[in-house]
């Protein structure tokens, strides 16, 4: 089964902040909502991906990992003790026990199935069910990116066309940009979790191409040459990371690039749509 890029979670200090920040590039942020376990976010949708700015809201109500028990929150939490920046990449699913059945069979670390439901608050208002199952799972040699498959028990609640008008033209997610000293390194862990044995090595590292949009693992090298030297400074924490997120944006005239340390400690690339 090919997953596809679901979306990226964004560990900021103040989902607030981030959101106004990603609004003044010209995208459309959602109404804060807030999660039982401690955290809050606001999303910016595109088509059939969007990108979760998250944030502690209520740090007594995180609980911790314990042992094959995965703790978004407290994941999430300490992420940010190094500093913002993009803590997770997810990808789509539609059948979570397939999902856990192939992840096994490939060998891949696991933890218990998560599930949840909440209000969402729309920008009139008005409030609808929305509902996930979660899979998560860990790269041992990439312990500081959270991974996970996410199905949405509730789409039709979800996804909102009001919200994917964005000034900017943004519409679909091109790549996500991982950054690690020897990408080699991590091909069979994102091979199994995204499904796709095939995958592009060259000198500047990996290009796995999913069922919406394509996982890049680059060395520290190729990653400054494409972006430049303080975007890759301004991510926290050791390599492996997720250092960068391309966007196509309709009517955009030539590509932008929106460093990291302007931006949440995520690297923005905007690119003309075809």
């Amino acid at each position: 089964m090919l997953r596809g890029l679901d979306h990226v979670v964004v560990a900021v200090r103040d989902h607030n902040a981030a959101g106004e920040a990603f609004a003044a590039l010209g995208f459309i942020v959602t109404p804060e909502n807030r999660h039982s376990w401690g955290t809050a976010n606001r999303l910016i949708q595109l088509d059939g991906f969007f990108i979760e700015l998250l944030s502690v809201a209520e740090p007594d109500r995180i609980p911790e990992s314990d042992g094959d028990s995965f703790s978004f929150g407290a994941f999430n939490r300490d992420f940010l003790t190094a500093g913002e920046g993009a803590s997770m990449l997810v990808l789509d699913s539609s059948d979570p026990e397939h999902d856990r059945a192939e992840f096994q069979k490939a060998g891949l670390r696991l933890f218990e199935p998560f599930s949840f439901e909440r209000v969402a608050t729309y920008a009139d208002g008005t409030t609808a069910k929305v509902g996930f199952d979660l899979t998560f799972l860990q790269d041992p040699l990439g312990p500081g990116i959270g991974y996970f498959t996410c199905r949405n028990r509730y789409p039709e609640n979800f996804w909102k066309p009001e919200f994917q008008s964005h000034a900017n033209g943004a519409s679909a997610v091109a790549a996500v940009y991982l950054v690690a000293a020897d990408p080699s390194d991590h091909h069979e862990f994102l091979g199994g979790f995204a499904g796709q044995r095939e995958m592009r090595a060259t000198s500047l590292g990996l290009e796995l191409r999913t069922a919406r949009g394509t996982i890049l693992v680059m060395t520290p090298y190729a990653y400054e040459t494409l972006v430049g030297s303080q975007a890759l400074a301004a991510i926290p924490g050791d390599l492996p990371r997720i250092a960068a997120l391309e966007v196509t944006c309709r009517g955009l005239a030539e590509r932008r690039v929106v460093t990291a340390d302007q931006l949440c400690g995520l690297t923005l690339i905007l690119t003309p749509a075809a």
